[in-house]
Parts: C-alpha cells; structure tokens; sequence
C-alpha cells in the first residue's frame, strides 16, 4: 500500500503561534521564522491581539520546504518563554 504525502513540498504554509502579549514578540517571533525560511517578509505575517489583550495570535506565510524544516522551526518557536501555542 502507497500513500500520499498529506503536504507537497515546496508550497506555502501557515503558522499560527499564540503568545503572551509582550513587547518584541513579533520581532522575536519573525526572526526565527526567517531563520527557518530566509525569503520570509513581513507583507507575509500578520498580528492579531485577542479581546482583552493579554494574548497575540501572530500568523506566517511561510515557504516551506520539507517536514524536518517545520519541525525544526515548531520546536525552536515552543523554547520562547511567552509562547504558548503553534498550530
């Protein structure tokens, strides 16, 4: 039995990290995504912070290009102290 990849790499990906909210976490969080995927620009990032402010939901754009990349970068974002989530 064959199977299909779930992903067909390169293809553009989301990542979704929620954090608390705190001054640079953007800057951090953005740094380590282009430390991941060097083409990374901000047009491709967007912020959201929730209702009462004490969370952000930062999401990327991100050119991916394999699985090992992903993890890497998923396990690199979960070490920032005031990360709580990546999807």
């Amino acid at each position: 039995m064959t199977t299909t990849p779930r992903i067909e790499f390169p293809c553009d990906y989301p990542v979704k990290v929620i954090a608390e909210a705190e001054e640079g976490l953007l800057h951090e969080v953005v740094s380590i995504a282009q430390r991941h995927d060097p083409t990374l620009v901000m047009t491709r990032v967007t912020e959201r912070m929730s209702r009462n402010g004490a969370y952000n939901a930062i999401t990327i754009q991100l050119w991916a290009t394999g699985e090992g990349q992903l993890q890497r970068l998923f396990e690199e974002l979960k070490e920032c102290q005031a990360v709580r989530m990546v999807l």
